[in-house]
């Protein structure tokens, strides 16, 4: 029979209903019969015992929040009687140790992956195609229709075709010499494209920080090289991404073909020159091959959207012993969403190896939600529709769920957003909850594959970097096939460990990263990439 209820840690004083349950419904639970006083659907929490005005509300070990009513046990924990709370972080209070897993199974474990000369590995091969300002992202939408028609990137879609045949009569073998060629022109390369709506009109700063950016997917391993287009008056001058290219490699061995059109010309001019020097760079780099490489090349970026209340007993904690295993084997897991780290600082600070780190994660998250309050917001204000109703109601809540990605290793090292991912183990990177945001700021911190836990369910992908989809619960598994890549509801069944789906998690990451399977994301083309713009237009 399928447990009821759980609870995550032996400190905590509310459960997490694992079916729908009914009012009235007598549940025993660790040696004592606990009565819902309501209807409570699945994912929600009831209280294991009963609370009063200003009592404090623990989960996960942590504090999530404070009850603004009088709950009594067995009662629902609604956003009408809980409010958000998080503990007061100063400094590290405990010294921290590690039991790692055991890795001796994985040691000798490589991926297929294309080897670049700055000692970096890919686990794709793309020429990436970018503009310095929105001005020229009309160019790079010309160039990516020459492009992806003539390189034949996949057949023609679905939704054309149906098009196609209603325009013609439901002339289903209807086919005219327009018609894509489903014949790659090369094997070991993709060109992808991408645009953004920043570079001018913003602060300075925007645009010196979307040059980090920019530069980080240039020397992202996934990239074999990169064609740049820039306006010429903009604020991201072509000089700030050459000093931010610079600072990252002052050595870079990868071809970066950069055009400025106010010095070129007529737009067609331009583009026949891009179009014939980018053609004969990629046609180089088609013969890079993917050869053996150790798991410690692998950068996993950690992400979470369209969290439910599963999100933090299933996916995210499996994640976070996949996360264990890379870090222990010295590859580089990256969590991020600074956000969703509220209330559980402490653990985190307490991880830091650095005590410097400590003090810069402490600081981050201090400016970052002292900014958020200077335009009437707040961390407090950060779980979604969807999170709450699904069994989010307190961001505390949500972040002592979605941290557990991180799983339990030692935090070498404290990035703001930008900066690039060097040292082994652990890294935490500052950036925004936004699903989009994130995954765009981890890719261009160094991460060569993403690991997406979701609830609820999200098509979010990557350009250049594979974005694998881990649902929370079968039920979105088998309603939403053709995003989701892994299912953990076993572990809400009971029918598997952490530890298992976590190993799961991390074979099916081997097998993205070899070129082996192709994440859902990449087959659905959803090349998703926001720039975090922390300033204001001017």
């Amino acid at each position: 029979m399928q447990r009821r209820l759980i609870k995550v840690q032996e400190t905590d004083n509310v459960g997490i209903a694992l079916v729908d349950l009914s009012k009235g419904e007598k549940i025993r639970f660790e040696g004592e019969d606990i009565v819902t006083l309501s209807d409570t659907r699945a994912k929600h929490k009831i209280a294991l015992e009963s609370l009063m005005e200003g009592d404090k509300i623990i989960m996960y070990g942590v504090l999530v929040g404070k009850a603004t009513s009088t709950i009594d046990k067995g009662g629902l924990l609604t956003t009408e009687n809980v409010k958000h709370q998080s503990a007061i972080v100063k400094a590290k209070t405990q010294t921290f140790s590690w039991n790692p897993p055991d890795v001796s199974k994985w040691k000798d474990r490589t991926f297929m992956g294309y080897h670049r000369p700055d000692g970096q590995v890919g686990t794709q091969n793309v020429w990436l195609f970018f503009p310095l300002v929105f001005c020229e992202n009309r160019n790079i939408e010309i160039l990516k229709e020459a492009f992806e028609k003539e390189l034949a990137i996949g057949k023609i879609s679905k939704q054309r075709q149906l098009l196609r045949n209603l325009i013609h009569g439901n002339d289903i073998g209807f086919n005219d010499d327009n018609s894509e060629n489903t014949q790659r022109t090369f094997e070991n390369i993709e060109v992808k494209f991408i645009t953004h709506q920043g570079g001018c009109g913003g602060i300075r700063q925007d645009s010196q920080t979307l040059a980090k950016l920019l530069a980080g997917y240039v020397k992202n391993p996934n990239v074999a090289g990169a064609t740049v287009l820039s306006l010429g008056c903009q604020n991201l001058q072509i000089n700030l991404l050459k000093e931010a290219l610079d600072t990252l490699d002052s050595n870079l061995q990868k071809p970066v073909l950069v055009y400025e059109q106010q010095q070129m010309g007529t737009i067609e001019g331009m583009l026949n020159t891009i179009i014939k020097e980018s053609f004969e760079g990629i046609k180089e780099a088609n013969k890079i091959q993917r050869e053996p490489a150790p798991l410690s090349k692998l950068k996993m970026g950690l992400e979470c959207g369209g969290s439910d209340g599963f999100s933090g007993i299933s996916a995210n904690p499996a994640l976070g012993y996949a996360s264990d295993i890379l870090a222990a084997l010295g590859g580089s897991p990256i969590l991020s969403e600074f956000p969703e780290l509220c209330g559980v600082e402490q653990e985190l600070v307490n991880r830091c190896v650095k005590d410097e780190d400590a003090s810069r994660f402490i600081q981050l998250m201090k400016d970052y939600e002292a900014s958020a309050e200077q335009v009437g917001s707040g961390f407090d204000m950060n779980p979604s529709p969807g999170n709450i109703k699904d069994g989010l109601i307190t961001d505390a809540m949500k972040s002592a769920g979605a941290a557990k990605k991180g799983g339990t290793s030692p935090i070498q090292a404290i990035l703001d957003y930008g900066e690039y991912v060097v040292k082994p183990g652990l890294n935490l990177l500052c950036t925004p909850g936004n699903d989009v945001e994130s995954t765009t700021g981890m890719v261009g911190s160094g991460a060569n594959v993403v690991v997406f836990t979701t609830g609820l369910g999200t098509p979010t992908g990557n350009p250049i970097a594979p974005v694998l989809k881990v649902s929370s619960n079968t039920e979105l598994a088998k309603r939403m096939p053709d995003i989701i890549d892994i299912d953990t509801g076993a572990v809400i069944r009971g029918e598997r460990t952490i530890e298992e789906m976590g190993e799961v998690i991390l074979e099916n990451v081997i097998k993205v990263a070899s070129g082996e399977i192709i994440a859902k994301a990449d087959q659905l083309g959803q090349d998703d990439f926001i720039p975090w713009k922390r300033g204001v237009s001017l």
